[in-house]
């Protein structure tokens, strides 16, 4: 009776997956390519072992993605959207090991679907790195539960390929190393199993590892940037009340496991305990974005549930009914409301979508690149036949570079010049130009570096909409003559965003 109630929750938690699955897939084409799905989608064209914003699996991915369905936005986004499925399941199973029945496999993983839903709308490096975070907590998990220290060697690979994910790995890593020191766990570091784990960690990482070398660790001068922009213009600030947000109806949950794995009776997983608190102070001291923290909610949302399973046992059969199928329609809730602001359903301009896009800014910025493109590939039209020849586009960000790399093509445009990230090493070129159209940039900037611009066109939408694009930098420019010359005017504008 065990085994088929437990072989029909894996069937339940299976349909919740593949219901996410077409959910994305369903609706995942409406609008457009976002800013960074561009910039991954340009560099999944240059497959190397590094880039200057990220490691080296999520281009990697998207070359697959773009191998299998070419250029088709759907297409882009199925991995990551089959990475958090995955995540999702992987959820259940957790609950499953810590001896949860079918009703906490599928409350863990109903509760693992919104950032299932709000992730996974777009192709980005913040999937894959959540997946791995999932699969090194369930494979500790799975250690702490047998006690065979082979499951060494599958956390040193999950943390392996995390590190070729998101460098946030390596919280993960320090929360490992703090609760094997302040558990039993600790006799583990006289196991050659752990050692094994660890030469495989780093055998995985370490083609990244000699990119990074012979690029002068250009990340950590990314990292730095980055991590000071987000500080300064106030990203940080809410990191604790966006962990109440981003759990919402599932927080009770998290709170519970997180207390159970602290609980005499959790004592056996108290290692994940400390998987948890460890980044979370460390992302607190640190100043770190609120998302930095979501995959570390699947282990707690397992034992939230296993706990609040073997809670109801004591209650009435009524009660007990009532309870559950409170959480199964809180969580429901929950979910529906993550598709209905973050996935690309809403018909652009309408009531839904105010509210949507007020609360998901990444929906406006998914608008418009088509006509960016078409608008530049104008005014290169308009230019006299002997500018035209040698004309180049430089634009201010990555978005606008990988929009023209990508629709660019139709129009006969040349591969876009940049000075953001990966975009900074493709140089500008031999001989450089003499005309550029200028994307992105304020008229200070123009003035400044150029000795003759004009405003020859501004960006535009067919909806309407306000988003970076149109609102920042609005005015596109023709510029003649670089004040100075090119190797310095390349070297001291590199940007990082």
């Amino acid at each position: 009776m065990e085994e088929r109630a437990a072989a029909c929750g894996t069937t339940v938690v299976l349909c919740l997956a593949v219901a996410t699955v077409i959910a994305h897939l369903a609706t995942g084409g409406r609008y457009g390519f976002d800013r960074d799905e561009l910039a991954t989608l340009d560099d999944a064209r240059r497959l190397a072992w590094g880039y200057v914003a990220y490691p080296p699996i999520t281009p990697f991915f998207g070359r697959l993605s773009l191998e299998l369905f070419g250029e088709s936005l759907r297409g882009f986004r199925f991995f990551a959207v089959l990475a958090e499925a995955v995540a999702v399941v992987v959820t259940a199973y957790m609950a499953r090991t810590l001896g949860g029945r079918r009703g906490a496999q599928v409350v863990s993983a109903l509760a693992a679907v919104p950032f299932c839903i709000a992730g996974g709308a777009l192709m980005q490096y913040v999937l894959f790195d959540y997946l791995c975070w999932v699969l090194t907590e369930y494979f500790v998990m799975r250690l702490l539960a047998s006690g065979d220290p082979r499951w060494w060697i599958a956390i040193g690979s999950a943390v392996g390929l995390g590190m070729n994910a998101k460098y946030g790995m390596v919280f993960l890593i320090a929360g490992i190393l703090g609760g094997m020191l302040l558990t039993n766990t600790r006799r583990y570091f006289g196991s050659k199993w752990l050692w094994c784990g660890v030469a495989i960690a780093f055998a995985v990482f370490l083609p990244n590892l000699v990119w990074q070398a012979r690029h002068d660790f250009v990340s950590l001068d990314f990292l730095r940037h980055i991590h000071d922009r987000d500080v300064r213009i106030g990203r940080t600030r809410t990191f604790l009340p966006e962990q109440l947000e981003m759990t919402l109806f599932a927080f009770p949950l998290a709170t519970a496991g997180l207390s159970f794995y602290f609980s005499r009776a959790g004592r056996r997983f108290r290692m994940l305990g400390w998987l948890y608190v460890i980044p979370l102070v460390l992302f607190v001291v640190g100043k770190g974005r609120g998302y930095y923290l979501a995959a570390a909610y699947p282990m707690l949302y397992a034992a939230g549930a296993v706990w609040g399973e073997r809670r109801l046992a004591k209650y009435s059969t009524h009660a007990a009914t009532s309870i559950r199928v409170a959480a199964y329609v809180a969580l429901a809730f929950q979910a529906v409301l993550f598709s209905a602001i973050f996935l690309p359903m809403a018909p652009v301009n309408s009531p839904w979508w105010r509210v949507a896009n007020n609360a998901n800014g990444d929906l406006r910025e998914e608008i418009g690149w088509p006509e960016l493109v078409q608008t530049v590939a104008n005014i290169r039209d308009s230019l006299p036949p002997a500018e035209r020849a040698r004309a180049r586009v430089l634009t201010g960000n990555y978005g606008e570079a990988g929009a023209i790399d990508l629709y660019g093509p139709r129009y006969g445009l040349a591969p876009t010049l940049s000075l953001t990230n990966s975009y900074w090493y493709r140089g500008y070129g031999d001989p450089a130009p003499d005309t550029l159209i200028l994307v992105g940039f304020t008229r200070e900037f123009a003035d400044h570096h150029f000795n003759r611009c004009e405003v020859a066109g501004h960006t535009w939408n067919q909806y309407g909409i306000a988003n970076e694009e149109t609102e920042d930098h609005p005015d596109i420019f023709v510029c003649h003559g670089l004040r100075g010359n090119w190797p310095d005017f390349w070297n001291s504008h590199r940007r990082y965003g």
